[in-house]
């Protein structure tokens, strides 16, 4: 499945809640999901891990989805093949 897609499927299936609950309620959620993926790999537990994976990927669409940005595109005009500040396949800045 691509970006596109998996959003696309967000949009169709939660839209209709997504749009009501708007772009703060919704990234409040984002930001629980990612609190939760953080939980579980701290936990170690490779099944929450991979679930809250997908949470955070899912309330990442519905949040671009309120908000009417493209993922797929987003990403890859920020991130073309090479490190958008070094511009180099593998990426050499300083840390």
């Amino acid at each position: 499945m691509h970006v596109r897609e998996a959003q696309a499927m967000m949009r169709r299936i939660y839209y209709h809640k997504d749009s009501k609950r708007g772009a703060e309620g919704t990234w409040r959620w984002l930001l629980e999901e990612v609190e939760e993926l953080g939980e579980a790999i701290r936990s170690g537990d490779e099944r929450a891990i991979r679930d809250e994976f997908a949470d955070v990927l899912a309330w990442l669409a519905s949040l671009a989805n309120v908000v009417g940005v493209d993922l797929e595109e987003a990403f890859s005009s920020k991130y073309p093949g090479h490190c958008p500040k070094c511009g180099r396949s593998v990426c050499m800045c300083p840390t």
